[in-house]
């Protein structure tokens, strides 16, 4: 028999999630619309600037969207993957 999950609280704060946390049974909770994150830990210590065509960078732009992040950030993302290859 499938137990029935709760739906999430909406959380509006850090202090509301800390609470949340430490106090419900998370097993109870539908947690499926979660997505994974990384969190970045090592500091920015170098910048690269380049000059890419607009038409590159658009196209960066609509992807990093789709993924709900700054296209620095994917552009970075993307960096990562293909050197940890």
């Amino acid at each position: 028999m499938k137990t029935k999950t709760k739906p999430m609280p909406s959380l509006t704060s850090d202090v509301d999630a800390e609470r949340f946390v430490a106090t419900a049974d998370l097993s109870s909770y539908d947690l499926s619309g979660f997505k994974p994150t990384k969190f970045e830990f090592e500091p920015k210590a170098a910048a690269l600037n380049m000059r890419i065509p607009q038409n590159l960078l658009d196209a960066l732009k609509v992807k990093a969207k789709a993924r709900g992040i700054p296209y620095s950030r994917y552009v970075r993302l993307l960096l990562e993957s293909d050197v940890a290859r």
